[in-house]
């Protein structure tokens, strides 16, 4: 099995991303990337010793400041003032598989050959990267335009000996840490300071993640409301194809599909029922999962553009001559697929909830509570006490970052996307999801014992039988947190062919 990822033009996806956090691949340059740095590199230093004219960011001032040239002399001074003034972070750390997604996204960009860079500043994140030399970076800080500045000069800081990274299991200076490896600060040229602030990689990082796990949490919500449509003596006639057809919507057909896939010979969905029709929560999966389904599809093909792009200012065109002030650092695109994808796994969670609500409910035969004498036993009550408080969190966590824009930079910045305040509400979602859904499948689990002697499909009870390795049926009250965590890490640690994660 190959042991690194060659950072080279072709196209970075979801599949691509997890196979190498996954198997801990490490990271090269590949002879095309390394050519595109340097010829980058070799144009702007002679363009900067040809030409006196002020280019932004290279020997101006920054922001409202792009009026102010700087002498020759001090365009390093210039470009370490930068990433010196902006590590303005506060509030919690960002967690080190955002930062590690962080510097390969980076490295990524960085490796196109329209940003400037030196080879040495691009290797040396590559070999923080490689020796999980992983720099401590603040959640705030970030309008999601202008680049991701707070986060991205954290990330940059180590390169100058500056600032805090994670080593060993433990945060220590970035100076002590180049000392154990025997390199040499980075000394900054013209422009790359810039081009390591500018950039989207921050709210990029969380929403790869979010998708990686958004993409496993909605297959996870279709097993599990499977086995809670069965648990709840549900029909399987509302997953019919024909139903869907006639509303072809690509992620309601999956759903329906699938759902039958999962059911298919279980003695419990093909026994005569009594009632006509189940309540929503069930009926509509295929139409709420496969909306929700849509929109990770949609956020998914964003945020595939965005981590093969260019997204840091000025950009540097060789061949075209051309040094040019854009926006390509503002994060518009990413802020509302990710503030989408927020509301579409809010949702996952919203008619989770409802499920587990019915099960307890004492309907179809099930007993109150899902537990023997209730009364007694309070059984299963409170876990959808604690579902309905995470979903109601959810929906206020959803509620949109990117209507917002705070003018900044005395005018000159004066609209910004907000999306990486999209990115961190995201990644609360997604955790609270988690949870939501191990309720549901602990209770559907619970449920399924009062149905016996009558089985599920196979497939679910395979997969059932797994799970009660870890949470068998609880007869009488006990702490449920304790089950509660082992139910998250069962779905945490349930590999998925990836086939069926990523082409839904």
């Amino acid at each position: 099995m190959q042991e690194f990822h060659y950072i080279s033009s072709e196209l970075l996806d979801l599949p691509e991303l997890q196979d190498i956090l996954r198997l801990g691949k490490k990271l090269r340059l590949s002879e095309e990337a390394r050519l595109n740095i340097e010829k980058c590199r070799a144009y702007l230093d002679k363009t900067l010793a040809t030409q006196d004219e002020p280019v932004y960011g290279i020997n101006t001032g920054f922001g409202s400041l792009c009026n102010v040239k700087i002498s020759k002399d001090n365009l390093t001074k210039l470009q370490e003032n930068l990433v010196i003034s902006h590590a303005c972070g506060m509030g919690d750390r960002v967690p080190k598989i955002i930062v590690k997604l962080m510097l390969l996204l980076k490295i990524q960009s960085l490796s196109y050959g329209h940003s400037g860079v030196q080879l040495l500043t691009v290797e040396r994140l590559i070999d923080f990267y490689n020796n999980d030399i992983l720099p401590v970076i603040y959640e705030q800080g970030s309008l999601g335009a202008s680049g991701d500045l707070a986060p991205l000069a954290h990330l940059a800081l180590p390169l100058l000996g500056r600032g805090e990274v994670y080593f060993n299991g433990e945060i220590v200076s970035s100076e002590n840490v180049l000392k154990t490896f025997d390199w040499k600060p980075v000394q900054l040229m013209a422009k790359e300071g810039l081009a390591l602030l500018n950039g989207t990689q921050f709210m990029s990082a969380y929403g790869i993640y979010a998708l990686l796990r958004a993409h496993k949490l909605s297959y996870m919500a279709d097993i599990i409301g499977s086995i809670s449509l069965d648990a709840y003596d549900g029909r399987i006639e509302p997953f019919n194809a024909m139903v869907h057809l006639v509303r072809p919507h690509r992620g309601q057909v999956k759903t329906a599909e699938r759902i039958e896939r999962f059911l298919k010979d279980s003695e419990l969905i093909s026994q005569e029922k009594k009632h006509v029709q189940d309540p929503y929560s069930f009926r509509c999966i295929p139409q709420v999962h496969g909306a929700s389904k849509d929109t990770i599809v949609f956020a998914h093909r964003t945020f595939k553009t965005e981590i093969n792009s260019v997204t840091d200012n000025p950009n540097i065109f060789i061949d075209e001559d051309m040094i040019i002030s854009g926006g390509n650092f503002h994060g518009q695109p990413l802020a509302l697929a990710l503030d989408y994808l927020g509301i579409a796994l809010a949702e996952l969670g919203n008619i989770s909830e409802r499920r587990t609500f019915q099960l307890v409910s004492g309907l179809r035969g099930l007993p109150a509570f899902l537990v023997d004498d209730p009364g007694l036993n309070s059984g299963f009550m409170i876990p959808q006490y604690t579902a309905a408080s995470i979903v109601s969190q959810n929906k206020q966590l959803a509620s949109p970052a990117s209507v917002d824009s705070i003018v900044s930079s005395n005018g000159q910045e004066d609209h910004v996307s907000m999306g990486a305040n999209a990115a961190t509400k995201v990644f609360r979602i997604v955790d609270n999801l988690e949870r939501i859904l191990a309720i549901e499948l602990m209770t559907a689990s619970q449920a399924m014992f009062f149905r016996q002697p009558l089985k599920s499909s196979p497939f679910l009870e395979a997969f059932l039988a797994t799970y009660r390795q870890e949470v068998p049926f609880i007869a009488e009250d006990k702490v449920l947190h304790d089950d509660m965590e082992k139910t998250v890490s069962f779905l945490v640690e349930f590999m998925i062919d990836s086939s069926e994660l990523f082409h839904s």
